[in-house]
């Protein structure tokens, strides 16, 4: 990742009511259209612990029992993406947390409807990215190149 072009990874995870309603493919590749390369992908069943790790920031807070719940209750898609402004690029195009005040055309504006049942979730700030992707892939995430990034940065244009 580069300074120069603020290349940033995101994790962003498919939840359960998107991998149960047969969209993750359609949903991920919106973001591969926009540009977004991933660089990490798996698919894993998340379990109390590692959930209870993810959403540490909502411990104590009201809803926290039931986003545990939610994202236990399926299996789920887990991907990292990278591209120039990677975070606030994947936060504007997954929509407000609550579906119903996300604008149309946005991920959660076209395909969610009530509150928990929000399809995605996306990295708020790189340091929440850098943890997230270090729970959720500890192994690491694949480093290569596409020629596409010529052409969706601002470096190596003609």
């Amino acid at each position: 990742m580069t300074e120069a072009t603020n290349v940033q990874r995101s994790l962003v995870v498919f939840k359960p009511d998107a991998v149960q309603r047969g969209i993750v493919g359609e949903l991920l590749s919106r973001f591969e259209r926009r540009g977004l390369r991933i660089a990490a992908m798996r698919a894993l069943r998340v379990d109390r612990p590692m959930a209870e790790r993810h959403y540490a920031v909502h411990q104590g807070k009201f809803f926290f029992e039931d986003l545990v719940k939610t994202i236990v209750a399926s299996p789920v898609v887990a991907v990292v993406l990278e591209g120039p402004n990677a975070i606030p690029v994947i936060r504007a195009m997954v929509g407000a947390t609550r579906p119903h005040e996300a604008a149309p055309g946005t991920i959660r504006g076209d395909y969610a409807l009530v509150g928990l049942r929000n399809l995605v979730h996306a990295s708020d700030a790189p340091e929440t990215a850098a943890s997230e992707i270090a729970l959720w892939f500890p192994d690491g995430v694949i480093e290569y190149a596409r020629d596409i990034e010529r052409w969706t940065t601002e470096e190596g244009a003609p």
